[in-house]
């Protein structure tokens, strides 16, 4: 993964701000919003650790569960020619555009590696 770290099972975007000379992140998956920043890579890895083991301190003090919970249902937004080819192409293998679309990323997801080597998947 890129821009990505990863601590105690919890993941961070992070990011470089050349306007004011930091690194910055923010902890993913989970509803509220938890920051950090270090002046080096060091900083901002410890600056995770210490940001997360804070948030989860403070979710068992509320008795709050720190994960997000995702209800499995999202909106993609794709062009009208991907649209239609989805459609047909469930439609002639008798499922539905759900269904094609729960495989279409199960299988990016189990061949991630490749994706991740900028090989195409399609054709």
């Amino acid at each position: 993964m890129n821009d990505v770290m990863e601590y105690k099972g919890y993941y961070a975007s992070v990011h470089f701000s050349a306007e004011d000379d930091v690194f910055f992140g923010k902890l993913l998956g989970i509803d509220d919003l938890v920051n950090f920043e270090g002046a080096s890579v060091k900083e901002l890895k410890k600056a995770f650790r210490e940001a997360l083991n804070d948030y989860l301190k403070t979710c068992t003090e509320l008795g709050k569960e720190p994960n997000k919970t995702y209800k499995g249902s999202f909106n993609v937004r794709i062009s009208t020619d991907l649209h239609k080819a989805a459609a047909i192409y469930a439609a002639s293998n008798n499922i539905s555009l759900n269904e094609f679309i729960k495989t279409a990323i199960n299988f990016a997801l189990q061949n991630k590696d490749d994706l991740n080597k900028g090989e195409s998947m399609i054709a």
